[in-house]
């Protein structure tokens, strides 16, 4: 293979050393804040009682999961430690005085399968593990191709009434990235960064990762590159450098894996970038999928310092892709982070299905990229647009500065990929819940008849430093009188969109708008729907709805909230 590694150990031992060296530099951004959210319902919800040995005091004092723990019928099995990002909705913005919107465009779908998990199983999810972007983006929307390479991916707009909110109207922005033809794809150097801790084992753990990053191995060939790690207690090469059509040598070493001991993440990514640089190709796409539940909990654990490291090491030219198992301790917070700051996607696998349609179905999309950094910016009308609020990305929202700045880093955009965006405006003359300013009154520049807002997209060649610009109007040509009258594309999107907000409980749809008005306006947007994805949603709108008639779930406990107090039980 013509490269000799040094030892597991040596190689540890150098990661260990960069990552030491590297948290000394770079203010970290701050930790996310977390909350414990159960997803698995304990027989008895808690509030109804404690155990006599445990006072009004203590339980005032306990925390959630030590009142789960002491009420009757508790089960462990139950219990969860699962984290999410806490985030609140965007607000509704004045065009008045904040008439720019910029955000960093996001692919990932780990929120979507996610959530089906959990509707699966007959739970609601969490309100933080629903991010609505990331419900939308799961879907191909079958937008028009770019008419050539000059710019990666073509724009499409459409302008319609919204279904959950009377006199509302929604701006449906898409993208549509270029393909690569197979004899075109450039070389791959992967590095398979495997968690073989304890808390992966079971069924829908590391024996689904191995599974699923076999069928990976269908479409490589002599020119790719494969390399394993596998990290539990400590990190360890497993495989070394090995070419993709060498299937068998590669099924191998996945299958020996097996899952003990506790979880050193931080000594695994460390390892498997010094792996990655060491064979570091300028002509391949040079990449490390990490296959975990993100329970790291030997070693560097702090998300913020994990964080930094991922960001430092994006320099370098190797993207870092998330692949998320299990339930129960799973860190849906960091693999964002991770993914977000590593220049990569984050994925969740539930089924095999769901691995086909990552590692297969779209595998060029998660490994290939076509633009780097790729941000959005919409300035509105103020004659044409009151308010306007941007539906998801939450966590990607950028400063208007940073549009503008190259060394802000912003989300990618892989081969065939496509993105969607919506926001909610309000027009001129519409019911607004922000009161006109008493000192300022809006004077918008003359625009020409029919401009409602002006989207700008910058992007940057893989690996380039300096990006470009599209730009184009939003107008009235862009318009439809009924949501009826929208292309499927908008439709279906717009479904998902309605069934997102529900599922969070955000504030801003109507009284009368329910999971009944998703599934009529996704089932006549179904279109073809080739591997019955679309299908499968209206499927999971109908459980949402049954979910929702179920007994109460335990609500997140915020930090600023006081811990519920338990009634007093009748002796």
């Amino acid at each position: 293979m013509g490269i000799r590694l040094p030892s597991a150990l040596a190689l540890a031992a150098s990661a260990a050393l960069v990552l030491g060296c590297a948290q000394t530099r770079d203010a970290a951004p701050p930790e996310p804040v977390v909350a414990e959210a159960p997803t698995g319902m304990p027989p008895t919800p808690p509030p109804t009682g404690v155990m006599d040995s445990m006072s009004r005091a203590q339980a005032m004092r306990a925390p959630v999961s030590r009142l789960y723990m002491a009420a009757p019928g508790y089960n462990p099995e139950a219990e969860s430690r699962e984290t999410y990002r806490e985030t609140t909705p965007n607000p509704v913005k004045s065009v008045a005085t904040d008439p720019v919107s910029t955000f960093s465009i996001d692919v990932d779908t780990a929120s979507y399968a996610n959530v089906r998990r959990m509707l699966n199983a007959g739970n609601l999810p969490p309100r933080d593990a629903v991010r609505v972007e990331e419900l939308i983006n799961y879907f191909d929307y079958d937008y028009a191709l770019p008419r050539d390479r000059a710019a990666p991916f073509s724009t499409t707009v459409t302008v319609a009434p919204s279904p959950w909110a009377s006199g509302k109207q929604l701006i449906h922005i898409g993208l549509q990235g270029y393909d690569i033809e197979p004899r075109e794809r450039p070389a791959l150097n992967l590095v398979l960064l495997m968690d073989t801790s304890g808390s992966m084992s079971g069924p829908n753990r590391l024996p689904l990762a191995k599974r699923a990053l076999a069928m990976l191995l269908d479409d490589l060939g002599p020119r790719d590159r494969v390399s394993i790690v596998a990290y539990a207690g400590s990190a360890g090469a497993v495989l070394e450098p090995t070419p993709g059509n060498e299937k068998s040598k590669i099924l191998g070493a996945l299958d020996q894996l097996s899952a003990g001991g506790s979880t050193a993440g931080g000594q695994g990514l460390a390892l498997a970038y010094t792996l990655a640089e060491r064979n570091f190709d300028r002509n391949a796409v040079n990449r490390i999928m990490i296959a975990t539940d993100g329970d790291f909990n030997v070693g560097i654990t702090s998300p913020s310092e994990l964080e930094g490291f991922v960001s430092r090491k994006r320099a370098s030219g190797i993207y870092l892709s998330v692949l998320g198992f299990g339930g129960g301790n799973y860190n849906d917070a960091l693999m964002q982070r991770l993914a977000q700051k590593g220049n990569g996607i984050a994925a969740y696998i539930d089924t095999l299905a769901e691995a086909r349609k990552v590692l297969h179905d779209q595998a060029q999309s998660a490994l290939l990229p076509i633009a780097d950094d790729v941000k959005i910016q919409v300035e509105f009308n103020p004659a044409h647009v009151a308010e306007y609020r941007l539906i998801g990305y939450e966590t990607r929202m950028l400063n208007r500065e940073d549009f503008n700045n190259d060394r802000v880093d912003a989300g990618e955009i892989g081969a065939g990929a496509n993105v969607t965006a919506i926001y909610e405006i309000t027009p001129v003359g519409g019911r607004t819940l922000n009161d006109p300013l008493r000192y300022q009154s809006p004077r918008p520049q003359a625009a020409p008849s029919g401009e409602i807002a002006f989207l700008r997209i910058r992007w940057k060649p893989p690996g380039a430093a300096d990006s470009k610009l599209i730009e184009r109007p939003i107008t009235a040509r862009d318009a439809v009188a009924t949501i009826a009258q929208a292309p499927e594309s908008t439709r279906f999107a717009a479904a998902v969109a309605g069934y997102g907000q529900l599922l969070r409980g955000d504030p801003y749809l109507d009284a009368g708008y329910g999971f009944d008005q998703v599934i009529d306006l996704a089932q006549g947007a179904r279109g073809a729907d080739p591997f019955g994805w679309r299908a499968e949603f209206v499927q999971l709108a109908r459980a949402a709805k049954t979910a929702r008639a179920a007994p109460d779930q335990p609500r997140m406990i915020r930090p600023e909230e006081p811990r519920p107090v338990p009634a007093p039980q009748p002796r």
